[in-house]
């Protein structure tokens, strides 16, 4: 198989906010075609839109995201040009305005990694089939 034809099967890029709509459509039909139980792809959905949400607020020039299934689990990666970003964090306290996205996404899914790739960071997260 090709790069170009995996490309336009299990990756979509995306740029400005009015993409979320296509990333969230396209994250939901990926995991309903690799068997991710349907409860499960909301969880999928809400992580993918703090991630890609997080990329338009605080990066620029957008980012990419891949979704495939391996060894019984669901794999997303979300690359941004953005710098790491520190997990292993608290739930910010129900007064504070923002910074619960990542901290959510750690909470939803059952693993989460992060590493600097050329140009910026990816991070990988899965749910387990």
């Amino acid at each position: 198989m090709s790069d170009l034809y995996a490309e336009a099967v299990d990756g979509m890029s995306y740029e400005v906010p009015d993409d979320l709509r296509r990333v969230r459509a396209f994250v939901t039909e990926r995991a309903l075609a690799l068997g991710l139980p349907e409860a499960r792809i909301e969880v999928l959905t809400l992580a993918v839109s703090e991630l890609t949400t997080n990329t338009l607020q605080h990066t620029s020039g957008g980012g990419h995201i891949r979704v495939w299934a391996e060894e019984g689990r669901l794999v997303c990666d979300v690359v941004d040009k953005g710098s790491d970003r520190p997990f292993g964090r608290s739930m910010p306290s129900a007064e504070a305005v923002r910074g619960r996205g990542l901290a959510i996404v750690e909470r939803v899914c059952d693993s989460v990694y992060t590493a600097a790739v050329p140009g910026g960071t990816l991070v990988r997260i899965c749910l387990n089939l």
